[in-house]
């Protein structure tokens, strides 16, 4: 019971911070130039910060293999999605059915998972989370990236938030060592601003989606259905024969990813390359 209030009272605070930007579309304090460098300034900047951030913490052998069963549960996790979109999502005008699709692959998980992870689990949860994220970072900006129609090479797909991130935080984790002072607490400020402004992009796009039209899609009800529904119950499954040997906090830091709608960054890359922004919203 005390975890389910925990929980509502973190989605509460998420649609306060979603409420701003919706106030801050309608009052005319943000535009759509604004609002492309908040886009830019979390992608770039913040996504790596917290991804070092949670890694500055002493070595611990047990710690390390589970995150490798980590990174191993959310590959796999997104690679079922992926092949589930591919399949349902086969018709329909490019600009929606990319959405659909990356919608359906990508969920909320370093914008709305990383802050239930930290709520219900605490730092631990979060320290397993930002695997999920970095996984989710890998394939955003190679799959989800060519899917929306941006270009690819090489070193986008191994040079992005993510993986700059992890390169720079695994190290400090493996030699048990901390940033100084000097660094550490910018690091850990701009990586405390992951939150906020991602609802507040959220919400200002959700100002001026028309949502009537993702009502009507039943391509809309599927993708939910699939990244709300299937793919937590999936992960679930996998990880249950093994709950005796495998972290508790591990675990559950996998699931409450993947049960998140879909990625708020879904909803950035449609808008910076032409897709159907209000699905992406929806």
């Amino acid at each position: 019971m005390e975890n389910l209030v925990t929980v509502a009272t973190q989605v509460a605070i998420l649609f306060a911070l979603i409420g701003v930007g919706f106030v801050c579309r309608m009052t005319k304090l943000l535009n759509d130039s604004s609002v492309t460098g908040l886009i830019n300034i979390l992608l770039i900047i913040v996504t790596p910060c917290l991804v070092i951030d949670v890694f500055q913490r002493p070595f611990d052998p047990a710690k390390m293999r589970a995150l490798s069963i980590a990174f191993a549960v959310s590959s796999a996790a997104h690679f079922i999605m992926i092949s589930l979109a591919a399949a349902f999502f086969r018709r329909g005008d490019d600009r929606t059915r990319t959405v659909f699709k990356c919608a359906t692959v990508f969920s909320n998980a370093g914008f709305m998972g990383i802050p239930l992870e930290q709520a219900i689990l605490g730092e631990e949860g979060v320290f397993f989370g930002v695997v999920y994220v970095v996984v989710f970072n890998l394939l955003m900006w190679s799959w989800g990236l060519a899917e929306m129609g941006g270009r690819i090479n090489l070193r986008m797909m191994l040079v992005n938030p993510g993986t700059v991130g992890i390169a720079c935080g695994l190290p400090l984790f493996l030699l048990s060592a901390e940033l100084p002072a000097a660094l550490s607490q910018p690091v850990s400020m701009l990586a405390g601003l992951n939150t906020p402004l991602a609802m507040i992009v959220t919400g200002y796009y959700l100002a001026g989606a028309k949502l009537g039209s993702v009502a009507r899609s039943p391509s809309a009800y599927l993708s939910a259905v699939l990244r709300l529904v299937f793919c937590p119950l999936a992960i679930v499954a996998a990880l249950w024969p093994f709950r005796a040997s495998l972290d508790r906090e591990m675990m559950l830091a996998l699931v409450i990813p993947a049960s998140a709608p879909a990625a708020a960054m879904v909803t950035m890359f449609a808008s910076k390359y032409g897709r159907d922004v209000d699905m992406a919203v929806g």
